[in-house]
């Protein structure tokens, strides 16, 4: 016989460590997809050694009132699927403000079992929790848990299957929630009575709702006018009796409840300062003076560590590509007889084109381990908190910051990251501004600049970085001033974890989901991308016939003259040579395309030759076609200008709209376009050019920008420069 199918869902606060339980829980039995309706991502998986036992991953949420987009989701799962139990994540370090939402979960009538989290952590910090008494007083299951050593995990999914099959141990809560003051309580009450038979389920928790007037809660239920008027005069009598409205009082009653039912539950150490660990680093790191001092220095240490060791790994990788693959598939090709032609096209434009993106892959790798460090750690969390404070002042918020943490692996789930942000205005000044952070397809060109033209400098990647957060502050304070995107920002509420020793499998899990993109992509589109390149270089137009030309005729390919076409736009910036006019817009098909088209152009099989060998032949005529001044402007255009086509996409589904997504993609292109141009022109007038037309416009347009930069905001938009 079939065991029954069981379904749980993991509901807790955000950064209670729900995602590594779901991982612990899971492995690698996990879908991902959407919410119907919603673009807001949607985790499920089945349990290891259980597979009648699947396990649902929801958004992390504070409560159940449908303020965000995550909370709507989250309620509406519980209430309309009807999980077989609820496993209610929560952060034994903070557990009053995470028993909010737990008080809330035990009012539906389904079975809870709590996972009090992190408890390793209360431990070390000489914190004392009777999970007992606190059970007794839920009336459902506590286990104490620790998901990233494991502690617990087994009890946890042993606890929910007993509860989910009717096991009396591990059966329903013994009491609904919490119980309120006299006042509120005898008003839930009356309005249960008041509700009556129209909800035989859960019905402390509509009324409770009710209370609050959340007129979602009520959908569905048959009241009449009278039934209403009745609920409305029980919650009126109330407010004036407690003389406040009715939210802040069932919120206030929630918080008392929870402070009854953590009495002499929680020792907590004694310390001269009460501070914890975290407490005493967070004093440091989220400084107000020293903590952008001390991100810079850690970002700066990051790209330092991942350009360094990159160079030293890529040759190894290139040694696969250059000294072996493609002699190899060469020799074996000729002994096939087959033609030059094909020859060329597989070991150059396949091989060489693609092998000259993957080189770069353990830069990538070596950088998006070390981020991933930094996550679960719990630093970049902070990052989040402080930049909050620097971009509340330029009219964004914190959240604005986490989608661009994400767009440093890859700008497409960057940008999808922006949905949990409330505001559409906010949302859609996100989606503009994270593409200008650099992704991981941009670092081999900055890779290729510093390598070919600055020596290797290690100080462009951390430069490029900073600079993209720089441009990210100027887009927003112009942005904001303007009428479409005015008003206050987002509000941003976040728990900060505790320090911890971060996950080998979280860090190996974070590091493949970034690289895989990467990776994906050199199989698919920069594939296809550099076969067609390999042709448009080696055919040329002549007397109205296509023919095949030499290597050394490449200059009158097609290649060659559509190049020249796009010469003439970016001249003004200063790298109007058809090289890089190409390369820069097969960027646009693919950022990594910019290597790969460099790549096959000059017959560059070791990308590690860009990074470290400077008289190398291939690299040499790349930087035959840059001063250090156009480079960087070459650099500057490719980090902000319009991202990759799947970026784009993902603009697309996120803005909703074609005409703003348009408009995403031509201010990128306005923006990156004058401000390279600027640096080009006047950077030209520091290093002993003349002044020419082009210098007068370039002087023009900055002291446009500083003037939309510095100019009043509009009445009611709070920020400054």
């Amino acid at each position: 016989m079939e065991p029954k199918q069981i379904k749980i869902a993991l509901a807790g606060n955000p950064n209670s460590g729900k995602t590594t339980l779901f991982n612990k829980l899971t492995g690698s039995r996990q879908r991902i997809g959407n919410w119907p309706g919603v673009t807001i991502e949607k985790k499920e998986g089945t349990i290891k050694g259980h597979k009648h036992v699947t396990v649902q991953d929801l958004p992390g949420i504070y409560s159940l009132s449908p303020y965000t987009p995550e909370e709507e989701i989250s309620r509406n799962y519980l209430l309309e699927e009807e999980p077989d139990v609820i496993l209610n994540i929560i952060d034994s370090s903070n557990l009053e403000r995470n028993l909010y939402l737990t008080t809330q979960l035990l009012e539906l009538d389904i079975p809870v079992v709590v996972a009090l989290n992190f408890i390793d952590v209360s431990r070390r910090d000489g914190h004392k929790i009777d999970s007992r008494k606190l059970e007794t007083r839920l009336g459902c299951p506590v286990i104490e848990t620790s998901a990233l050593k494991g502690e617990g995990v087994d009890k946890c999914v042993a606890c929910c299957i007993g509860a989910a099959e009717g096991d009396e141990q591990h059966g329903r809560a013994k009491k609904a929630g919490a119980s309120f003051d006299a006042g509120v309580e005898q008003a839930i009450k009356d309005i249960e009575s008041v509700i009556g038979e129209t909800t035989p389920k859960r019905r402390r928790w509509v009324a409770s709702k009710a209370f609050e007037r959340d007129e979602k809660a009520l959908v569905g239920l048959s009241l009449t006018a009278l039934q209403k008027e009745t609920i409305e005069s029980i919650i009126r009598r109330a407010e004036e009796k407690l003389d406040d409205d009715s939210e802040s009082i069932i919120t206030a009653a929630r918080y008392a409840a929870i402070k009854k039912l953590t009495d002499n539950v929680i020792v907590r150490a004694k310390r001269k300062d009460n501070l914890t660990r975290s407490d005493r680093i967070d004093r440091i790191v989220t400084h107000r003076f020293w903590a952008y001092p001390i991100f810079i220095a850690v970002m700066a240490v990051l790209y330092y560590i991942a350009i360094s060791l990159g160079i030293n790994t890529q040759d190894m990788v290139d040694g696969w590509f250059g000294d072996g693959l493609i002699p190899l598939v060469q020799d074996w090709m000729e002994g096939l007889g087959a033609s030059g032609w094909l020859i060329g096209l597989v070991t150059d434009g396949v091989i060489g084109g693609v092998g000259a993106v993957l080189s770069f892959v353990p830069q990538m790798i070596i950088l998006f381990i070390l981020l991933g460090i930094m996550e679960d750690i719990g630093y970049m969390a902070r990052i989040a908190f402080i930049l909050d404070r620097l971009f509340r002042r330029f009219g964004l918020s914190g959240k604005s910051f986490i989608p661009m943490l994400i767009g440093t692996g890859c700008s497409v789930p960057g940008i999808m990251a922006s949905r949990t942000i409330e505001s559409q205005r906010d949302r859609r000044m996100t989606i503009i501004n994270t593409p200008m952070i650099p992704c991981g397809a941009k670092l081999p060109i900055i890779a290729l600049v510093a390598g070919a033209v600055f020596g290797g400098a290690w100080w462009v990647a951390p430069l490029t970085y900073f600079l993209g957060l720089f441009a990210v502050i100027i887009s927003g304070i112009i942005l904001k001033k303007t009428k479409i995107f005015q008003g206050e920002p987002s509000p941003f509420v976040m728990e900060l974890p505790a320090y911890h020793v971060p996950s080998v499998g979280n860090v190996a899990r974070s590091t493949w989901e970034r690289s895989w993109s990467f990776i994906k992509r050199a199989g698919t589109i920069i594939l296809l991308s550099s076969v067609v390149l390999w042709f448009l270089l080696h055919f040329a137009v002549v007397d109205g016939s296509l023919v095949m030309i030499e290597d050394d005729m490449i200059a009158d390919s097609i290649a060659a003259k559509i190049g020249a076409v796009l010469g003439n736009l970016f001249a003004p910036l200063g790298f109007g040579g058809w090289q890089a006019s190409l390369a820069t817009v097969t960027g646009l098909i693919a950022k990594e395309e910019v290597i790969s088209t460099f790549g096959v152009i000059f017959r560059i099989e070791d990308a590690l030759d860009i990074v470290e060998e400077a008289n190398y032949a291939g690299v040499a005529a790349i930087a035959q076609h840059f001063t250090q001044l156009s480079a960087f402007s070459f650099m500057l255009f490719n980090l902000f200008c319009p991202p990759c086509f799947a970026a784009m996409g993902a603009i697309k589904r996120e803005m909703n709209s074609a005409k703003w997504t348009w408009f995403a993609i031509g201010y990128l292109f306005i923006f990156a376009y004058i401000l390279s141009f600027i640096v080009y022109q006047i950077g030209l007038l520091f290093t002993g050019g003349a002044f020419s037309i082009l210098s007068g416009l370039a002087v023009i347009l900055l002291a446009g920008s500083l003037y939309l930069l510095f100019r009043k905001p509009r009445a009611g938009v709070l920020v400054s420069a």
